[in-house]
Formats: C-alpha cells, structure tokens, sequence
C-alpha cells in the first residue's frame, strides 16, 4: 500500500472527517429548526393579516352603529322634548278652557233679582 493511502485513513484524519461530519449534522437539524419557524413565522403573519382585516371590519361596523346609535339619542331627546311642550300647552289649554267655561257659565246664568 502507499503511505499516501495509509496517510488518509491514520486516526488523527478520521477523527477529524467524524468532526466534520457532526459539524454538518447539527447544521441540518438546525436548518430544520429554522424552516419550522420560518413557516410557523409566515402562518403568524397571515393570521396577523386576517385578523387585522377583521378588525378594520368590526370597527367600520362599530363606528357605524354608534352614529345610529347617537341619531336615536338625539331623535328620542327631540321627540321628549316636544312631547313636554304639547303637555305643557295642553295644560294651557285647559286651564284656559275651565278659566273660560267658568266665564260663560256665569254670563249665562239668570241674574238674580239683587243684580238689579
């Protein structure tokens, strides 16, 4: 055999082929490692985008119903508002209406022989 030959397999070039040998081998688990999280990083960022869109999408809709929401506010305060003043000029109404009957009643009556 050649020395050559027996040069490449003595001890010491074997164990430096097995350390380079490990060295690929934890290279490859952690290049595996790194593409789980590379995919678990991109489904993260699409659930990221859906989720965004949702909430755009509810707080349009929120936005909306708290407008109606303050039109509602608004048209039962108005609504309140003019219903105490037909109660108030109902009342006038009344009042006035009594006041006046009373009036005619008593213009309507025969005059008693004193009112003479």
């Amino acid at each position: 055999a050649s020395p050559h030959l027996q040069l490449i397999h003595t001890p010491f070039q074997q164990s430096q082929h097995e350390c380079i040998e490990e060295l690929c081998s934890k290279r490859e688990e952690l290049n595996r490692l790194i593409q789980q999280e590379e995919a678990e990083k991109s489904r993260l960022q699409h659930d990221i985008r859906v989720l965004t869109e949702k909430l755009s999408r509810v707080n349009e809709s929120l936005a909306r119903r708290l407008a109606a929401r303050a039109d509602f506010d608004r048209t039962i305060a108005e609504t309140e508002a003019a219903y105490m003043k037909i109660l108030e000029s109902s009342q006038t109404l009344l009042s006035v209406l009594k006041k006046e009957t009373g009036n005619l009643t008593k213009a309507t009556e025969p005059r008693s022989s004193k009112d003479h």
